[in-house]
């Protein structure tokens, strides 16, 4: 089997699934030249790389963009795949799916739908991105998608037939690029809550600031190191009853400065209100850091509520200082929730479980005469949320 593994994004993520897809079939991943370049010595030698030029036209979509539009499809014919297989990230996607009609076509998609504050009326990136979900949703064959919630909605707000859609976990996604920079023998520094990541509304940055009184009233001396970027960062720090609690990193964090934050933390706290998945939690397991997530979209699918870290509502200070708070307070637990957070993502979450789960929905689209099949979807069997739980 033949397998086109394309994406303008998520570099790691895309680059650790053609390296376990090389175990089982052929793969050309094309990649594009803006900022890969730190990624390219983690590519598998078994798999083909095509780099296409990219940089030029990166954040928008018109005429002048048809040549690196015409070059991917091109290496992609002359590649013959039996399946194209993409991830859902940008709307150059939008003229370059009708092209390879000819070609089995699966998406994974990271996000199903807009972040709430992300999607406005009139803008005309709101009107591409959703133009490229529903695209990918209506001329693709199957879809992956990071967990039931997300499935649940696909199907039953935008009426997809439920054998089109597939659940896989998110996998060890920004795992290695961090990890490469972890220092050994390096422990917590004191009592660290880690917000990492993009600063957005529905992150829920403002919950944890919120909870910072109650936490800081319990465990005097913790700290709320915050390090992303995103929308203006002023608002939040008005919010703030004590600065003085506060570690802020407001800009895009280099991967050997976020191995340094993940160690030196205690906690990883993802207070979201809206959410697909997140790429934070397989980062804070493979620094074996427990989590406290909110109970929106399927965060809670890869978190075992107790023994991986604590799931709690959203939109909740009380709950989230409180669940922050017993885990401080009891640092044998920190280290045993870390544990097991690194054990699940060595194996729920690793990509040889993952690509068993994929290679079986590749196979029912290209079968292989002669090959036993395995039903798809019937290989992944994560932790379903807590019973009485609601997304």
């Amino acid at each position: 089997m033949r397998v086109a593994c394309l994406t303008f994004w998520f570099y790691d993520y895309t680059i650790q699934m053609a390296n376990e897809l090389a175990r089982h079939t052929e793969v050309l991943l094309l990649l594009p030249d803006y900022r890969t370049d730190e990624y390219l010595e983690s590519i598998d030698p078994e798999v083909k790389i095509r780099i296409f030029r990219y940089s030029r036209y990166a954040g928008r979509l018109g005429p002048s963009c048809y040549p690196v539009i015409r070059d991917i499809a091109d290496a992609i014919h002359d590649f013959r795949p039996d399946i194209v297989h993409f991830q859902v990230n940008n709307p150059m996607l939008c003229p370059l799916i009708p092209m390879l009609r000819r070609y089995p076509l699966v998406a994974t998609f990271h996000d199903i739908e807009p972040h709430p504050g992300e999607d406005r009326l009139l803008d005309i990136g709101s009107l591409l991105y959703r133009l490229t979900l529903f695209m990918s949703r209506a001329l693709t064959d199957r879809m992956f998608v990071h967990g039931r919630a997300l499935k649940d909605i696909l199907v039953a707000n935008y009426r997809v037939p439920e054998e089109r859609v597939h659940v896989i976990p998110i996998g060890e996604h920004e795992v290695a690029p961090f990890v490469k920079f972890e220092e050994e023998g390096r422990e917590p520094e004191g009592l660290r809550v880690l917000f990492f990541g993009r600063i957005h509304r529905y992150k829920g940055l403002d919950c944890l600031i919120q909870a910072e009184p109650l936490i800081t009233q319990k465990i005097p001396g913790a700290r709320i190191v915050i390090a992303g970027t995103g929308e203006d960062f002023g608002r939040y720090e008005e919010m703030m009853a004590d600065r003085d609690v506060f570690e802020i990193y407001n800009y895009r964090i280099p991967y050997e400065e976020g191995a340094r934050l993940f160690q030196q933390a205690s906690v990883v706290a993802l207070p979201y209100i809206e959410a697909s998945q997140s790429g934070v939690i397989p980062t804070a397991y493979g620094f074996k850091r427990p989590v406290v997530v909110t109970d929106t979209g399927s965060l809670p699918e890869i978190v075992d509520d107790g023994e991986t870290g604590y799931v709690v509502p959203p939109r909740d200070p009380e709950a989230l200082a409180g669940a922050i708070v017993r885990l401080l307070e009891d640092p044998a637990a920190c280290r045993r929730m870390g544990e097991r957070g690194y054990m699940k993502l060595k194996t729920d979450m690793a990509w040889p479980t993952i690509v068993r789960s994929i290679l079986p929905v590749y196979r029912d689209l290209a079968p292989a005469p002669g090959r036993e099949e395995t039903p798809a979807d019937r290989t992944f069997t994560g932790r379903a949320p807590a019973a009485g739980k609601e997304r």
